[in-house]
């Protein structure tokens, strides 16, 4: 699993940093989906190596503003780049009205189908929100000064290594019946011979896991969402000195992002929503949050827009 940050500012965009989009590219698929999408997340696009086309699925966790403004002009735009299959854009219940409206008020034409997924129900209940494939999503409402909610994605369990060699002694014909034991089948052969694919695989591996946390002030849905995932992003809109204003504006700060990547035991902790009011040359800056995280839990990195992630079971590497 890849993931991209299209967006790591809080509020409004600054030089260098936008608002708030994180891409998900899928292994072994083309499928790209997106977490949240502020105003500018389709020029984020044409600075990066991701291709808007393979675009399918759309996560949104609240309707402020600097997580969905970037929504009316990214689907026209995908619109005139011709055959898309459609989208399904997941979020809050406002949602759809939100969309729907913008494109009808800007005469905005959109070719290909555009699906809506409310998620308070799944989320209130714990319900997977979505299936597909060998990818699973969770949400869970998260404390923010409107609805808003975190997601987790997770690949499932993938099959151990198919032993080539064992299947050769065992004078097994290789082709198909090879693809059906990697698989875990019982085959049963001409000679009578019942093969079990699972005596042939080692031991399953863990597919990879993510969880992303943003808007919302510390919360334990948060911890109980991300447990054991691989990387958490989490908001850090401020330091641990300005934890009055984070309280009174329902964000989190630095030492609040860190406390639950630890008490949810994940692999890594992204920080990224970073309040303006930290950027270089202020009084403090992101790399002194960044401090204030390592010093609860140290595997934390600071998230900067165009940063690229490659996930992999109990391993995170900047590519």
């Amino acid at each position: 699993m890849q993931i991209t940050f299209l967006g790591t500012s809080s509020g409004v965009p600054t030089r260098s940093r936008n608002v708030s989009s994180v891409a998900v590219r899928l292994p072994q698929r083309s499928d790209l989906w997106l977490l949240d999408c502020g105003e500018g997340t389709q020029h984020q696009f044409l600075r990066s190596n991701l291709r808007v086309s393979q675009l399918r699925r759309i996560f949104v966790t609240h309707m402020h503003g600097d997580h969905v403004f970037g929504l009316p002009g990214l689907l026209a735009s995908l619109g005139m780049a011709g055959n898309c299959p459609g989208v399904d854009l997941y979020g809050p219940a406002p949602l759809e009205a939100f969309v729907l409206g913008a494109l009808q008020h800007s005469s905005t034409r959109i070719g290909y189908p555009l699906r809506f997924h409310r998620v308070e129900a799944a989320a209130s209940s714990g319900a997977v929100l979505l299936r597909d494939g060998e990818f699973t999503v969770h949400c869970s409402p998260l404390i923010h000064r409107i609805p808003a909610f975190g997601y987790r994605i997770k690949e499932k369990e993938r099959a151990g290594r198919f032993n080539i060699e064992q299947a050769k002694d065992l004078q097994l014909p290789p082709g198909p019946l090879f693809a059906r034991l990697k698989a875990g089948e019982t085959v049963t052969l001409e000679d009578g011979r019942e093969i079990r694919g699972s005596d042939l695989c080692g031991p399953t591996q863990p597919g990879v896991s993510m969880a992303y946390c943003t808007d919302t002030v510390f919360s334990e849905a948060a911890i109980q969402l991300a447990r054991g995932v691989d990387l958490l992003i989490h908001e850090s809109t401020f330091s641990h000195g300005d934890a009055e204003m984070a309280y009174q504006r329902q964000h989190s700060t630095s030492t609040m992002a860190a406390q639950t990547a630890a008490e949810a035991g994940v692999f890594q902790l992204a920080l990224t929503h970073l309040s303006p009011r930290y950027a270089p040359g202020n009084q403090e800056t992101s790399e002194d949050l960044l401090k204030e995280a390592r010093a609860i839990f140290q595997n934390t990195l600071l998230a900067k827009d165009f940063l690229t992630l490659e996930l992999s079971p109990g391993a995170c590497n900047s590519v």
